[in-house]
């Protein structure tokens, strides 16, 4: 059974820790054991506790009415809260949350299929999917939970814009001068859902779009390339190549595809240094979908030079 301390539940509800105490002490809201040392630790009915009664004082409700709940009405109040026509993004964030720390994924689909039907794929991932991805792994990272539930929202989302690209008509390649988008993960790197986002979005806004998912060598990106002739070539670098030679890897991606922009994403994307000129950097999503009409514009003025 998972233990947590309370920096844990400030990381995983978005409640202060100074506030979780005083609603401890004054309320007797949750129900801590105590280590040899006297530290206290909670347990996952004390997180859920927690979550359902973060969302309901989130939504304007005092806790000293909040607390006469039993954990039945408690929960039932927050799902119900959940489910109105606009509901505020901490009350699905939590119910979310609970649902993965449960393990219980007929919950998940629903609260995320029904978010994507009300936000659309890219507000739902960006607004609910990202922030609850992030706490369980910043508990996961801390040693309070395990993997499982990072994996399995990790997997759910993947799932989601999986289905949500497929749904898309494809543009044909002939006929289109939309820009085109090589995306790809290089070499050892397996993390993918920030490259299928960026598939979604771009497909969505009539991009052409090349997707080669993880684990690709050099070689076969740049035989790609000379094929597909693209505009971009996008990659996300979250664990390769080491932090001292993400330069020469764009150098070499630059030199081999000269003809296309090179965009880097992610934390190491970001920290490099020394990076060929025309190499774009970007560490947040909601700045790439910024940068696609950027691109846009570039090409139009291409073809109107040309």
């Amino acid at each position: 059974m998972a233990r947590y301390s309370i920096s844990d539940l400030e990381q995983l509800s978005g409640v202060k820790a100074h506030t979780i105490r005083i609603w401890e002490q004054r309320y007797n809201l949750l129900h801590p054991n105590r280590t040899a040392t006297n530290i206290r630790t909670y347990g996952e009915a004390d997180l859920r506790r927690l979550l359902n009664v973060a969302t309901l004082c989130g939504r304007g409700q005092r806790i000293s009415q909040v607390v006469r709940l039993s954990e039945e009405e408690c929960q039932a109040a927050a799902l119900a809260l959940c489910n109105e026509v606009q509901p505020a993004d901490c009350a699905r964030i939590n119910a979310l949350q609970a649902a993965a720390l449960d393990l219980d994924e007929p919950r998940l689909h629903h609260l995320l299929d029904e978010a994507i039907s009300e936000l659309g794929p890219e507000d739902a991932i960006l607004r609910l999917g990202y922030p609850v991805l992030q706490r369980l792994s910043v508990s996961w990272k801390e040693g309070s939970l395990g993997v499982a539930q990072e994996r399995l929202v990790a997997q759910l989302l993947r799932q989601e814009l999986l289905a949500s690209a497929d749904a898309l008509p494809l543009l044909p390649l002939a006929t289109s001068d939309a820009p085109r988008w090589l995306l790809f993960l290089p070499e050892g790197e397996w993390h993918e859902l920030a490259l299928l986002f960026m598939n979604y979005a771009l497909r969505a806004r009539g991009q052409q779009v090349l997707y080669l998912g993880p684990n690709l060598a050099l070689a076969d990106v740049v035989a790609a390339a000379q094929a597909f002739r693209p505009t971009v070539l996008a990659t996300v670098l979250t664990t390769v190549p080491a932090r001292s030679h993400v330069a020469a890897y764009a150098t070499a991606l630059h030199q081999q595809c000269p003809e296309a922009t090179v965009l880097l994403f992610g934390g190491l994307a970001v920290q490099a240094t020394g990076l060929p000129e025309g190499c774009l950097q970007t560490a947040c999503l909601h700045e790439f979908r910024d940068l696609i009409p950027f691109v846009n514009q570039e090409v139009g003025r291409e073809l109107v030079e040309n």
